[in-house]
């Protein structure tokens, strides 16, 4: 079986797509399945909608020699790869790892909702239906769709695809290189990840360090987005400058640099699929203080494998955070769990769960 897999991201970029579709290809020939990936990047630098019309026809004829094809999101690869598939006429499956009309609209078209009242709510503005339209209309027409935690199967269920049709594979733990030795960062730090997007916290997450009674502590922010530079002024504001350290966009190595050495992950988030950096930092033996959201449930036990606090509750996360920092045996009781839990998250069951959902007839 060969399949064509066509991907928004893929290394060196980051995120989870790249990091899918990179053990993905590794892991199909232990099946006796191959398969070539057609990256968005190609056709990132052409004007919108061109983009679109070249990506469309790039995996055109990889699915002409190909036996499936595979998107690993529902709009700017799914629809351009729907397209192919059929004009292929070839079958066409579906990888959704996110609500890509909530993400938009939370980033470009003012919606504040969260994403368990965006996919129950009819009423937005144009370009926030029409997206919603879109995905909805792409992941219909998927033979199946494969989603990476039991949260997202009931999301895309509330898209109106029946549920035999969804099929959970749930994200691995990655292989990690091993750690630098030394820090990068001198001192002691806690460190946040993620793109500089509202629905990621990372203002309560400022305003919840600024309580800390730790001068010397660090807090470390990595990733870049629209939200930098209104970040940076928060920070000026607070007089935080010494100790909140932005560092932007970094190679994946040095992002695992960085949750090696950090004393503790906080993720403030609003919304996760399943996170890859959850998933790293428990590989890693790093805390993780975290918000019961999305597939945060699935991985994340409050006092087992994690620390718990509602989505921007500033003296919630103060108070992990001074745990983190201060309840050694806690920390050492979270680390040891969390190792554990990761170990069962691994390559050899996310591909095979992939491959089961590819080989299933048509639902």
């Amino acid at each position: 079986m060969r399949v064509c897999l066509a991907t928004p991201l893929y290394p060196p970029e980051s995120g989870g797509p790249a990091t899918f579709a990179k053990a993905l290809e590794k892991g199909l020939a232990r099946h006796g399945w191959s398969g070539e990936t057609v990256r968005f990047a190609s056709v990132r630098h052409l004007p919108p909608l061109i983009r679109h019309t070249v990506y469309g026809w790039h995996v055109f004829w990889v699915a002409r020699r190909s036996d499936l094809v595979l998107a690993l999101d529902p709009v700017s690869t799914g629809f351009p790869a729907l397209i192919a598939a059929r004009l292929a006429r070839r079958p066409f499956y579906l990888r959704v790892a996110g609500d890509y009309a909530w993400e938009q609209g939370t980033a470009r078209y003012g919606v504040t909702d969260s994403l368990d009242v965006f996919v129950a709510k009819r009423r937005y503005p144009i370009r926030v239906r029409a997206l919603k339209a879109l995905q909805g209309f792409v992941a219909e027409s998927a033979y199946r769709i494969i989603v990476p935690s039991r949260y997202l199967a009931r999301v895309v269920h509330l898209w109106d695809i029946p549920r035999r049709r969804i099929h959970v594979a749930y994200n691995a733990a990655p292989e990690l290189p091993a750690a630098k030795t030394k820090s990068p960062i001198d001192g002691a730090y806690l460190v946040s990840i993620g793109r500089l997007v509202k629905w990621k916290g990372m203002r309560a997450t400022i305003d919840a360090f600024a309580s800390l009674e730790d001068s010397s502590l660090t807090l470390v922010i990595v990733g870049d987005g629209p939200e930098r530079e209104t970040l940076e002024a928060h920070v000026k504001e607070q007089g935080l400058e010494g100790r909140v350290r932005f560092v932007g966009q970094v190679s994946r190595d040095e992002v695992l640099g960085y949750l090696a050495h950090a004393r503790g992950f906080i993720l403030n988030t609003r919304y996760e699929g399943l996170s890859h950096l959850i998933l790293e930092a428990f590989s890693l033996g790093t805390p993780v203080a975290t918000t019961p959201v999305g597939g945060n449930p699935e991985l994340v036990r409050e006092g087992e494998t994690g620390l718990i606090f509602s989505p921007d509750d500033v003296r919630g996360i103060t108070e992990s955070m001074r745990e983190i920092m201060g309840n050694t045996k806690l920390t050492a009781k979270l680390s040891k769990a969390a190792k554990a839990h990761a170990a069962e998250f691994t390559d050899e069951r996310m591909i095979d769960e992939v491959v089961r959902a590819l080989a299933l007839p048509e639902a």
